[in-house]
């Protein structure tokens, strides 16, 4: 299964949407959503970061630990959280 960063990006953005403004997503809430299969949405976890990260850059989405905002640059490891960013644009 071939999913690409727009695919990713489409999800990631359905699923915040779906959510009151002040919610947020965790990440492998997008993996999941577009692969069932533990192995592949695991799989999929480094490019919904990675999608999370140039969102974030672009002011979309806010990339969260508890209620810290994390730069792009400090997602590489631990659990985050994705909410809506001050450019978010719900469908």
């Amino acid at each position: 299964m071939n999913i690409d960063d727009t695919t990713i990006e489409r999800c990631m953005m359905k699923l915040l949407s779906e959510r009151s403004a002040g919610s947020s997503i965790c990440p492998s809430d997008v993996a999941r959503a577009l692969a069932s299969d533990e192995t592949v949405w695991r799989a999929l976890m480094p490019a919904v970061r990675k999608v999370a990260a140039r969102l974030a850059e672009a002011g979309v989405v806010r990339i969260t630990r508890g209620e810290t905002t994390l730069s792009p640059d400090e997602i590489d490891h631990g659990p985050i959280r994705l909410r809506r960013g001050p450019g978010f644009v719900a469908d």
